[in-house]
């Protein structure tokens, strides 16, 4: 649980209201995540094979996010589960069952044959198939207006910050330094390295040279 145990790989935004702010900041939060809500998969049923919702920080099986304000911040988490039958196991039960049906029949199994088959070994296997579950922590600060992702790849951040703003009617822009430079009116000359930092550089590179 990084937002509890202190992890640092995290993306940070700036957050604005899309249309108006709400006025009951803790039934818009509970109305918005509700209706991104995760929804396990079923084995069982269909043939997807991914979901993605919300859930609540402490419990990655809950969604009712009625204690998701605490102090200043709303928190919770973005789940994914990923359900995939492996390929080899499916080319194993299919090797299988043509050995077994070659000595019954005296023959190959047609192509036709073979498709079916696989087709039956692959919602068989799908069924007993346990699905692979990753959660990325979510914090929006209401006062400050800031929301902190943590998730270790862009994708992931990306998918997060599309769906916060689906649900919550929300207008997000990374919080990177030139960012917040340019909305505090930072000229952008002013970030350049200073001269003592390119003496600095300077001075490392001839000691290397010499060094060597």
């Amino acid at each position: 649980m990084p937002v509890l145990g202190g992890a640092v790989t995290f993306a940070r935004f700036r957050s604005e209201p899309g249309k108006k702010i709400p006025s009951d900041t803790r039934r818009w939060l509970a109305r918005g995540l509700a209706s991104g809500a995760f929804e396990p998969l079923d084995p069982s049923k269909g043939d997807e094979e991914r979901a993605a919702g919300f859930v609540e920080l402490e419990d990655h099986d809950a969604t009712e996010f009625a204690s998701v304000i605490q102090g200043e911040y709303a928190l919770f988490a973005f789940r994914v589960d990923t359900l995939k039958v492996p390929g080899p196991a499916v080319r194993a039960e299919l090797e299988r069952w043509r050995v077994g049906f070659e000595k019954e029949h005296g023959r190959a199994p047609s192509k036709r044959e073979k498709a079916e088959r696989k087709e039956a070994v692959h919602h068989l296997l799908r069924q007993r198939a346990t699905p692979t579950t990753r959660v990325h922590d979510v914090s929006l600060n209401l006062k400050a207006g800031q929301v902190q992702i943590w998730a270790a790849s862009r994708k992931a951040v990306d998918e997060v910050v599309a769906a916060l703003e689906g649900a919550l009617d929300l207008k997000l822009a990374p919080l990177t330094p030139a960012a917040v430079a340019a909305r505090a009116g930072t000229p952008e000359g002013a970030l350049a390295p200073t001269a003592e930092l390119v003496g600095l550089e300077t001075s490392r590179r001839e000691v290397a040279d010499v060094e060597a």
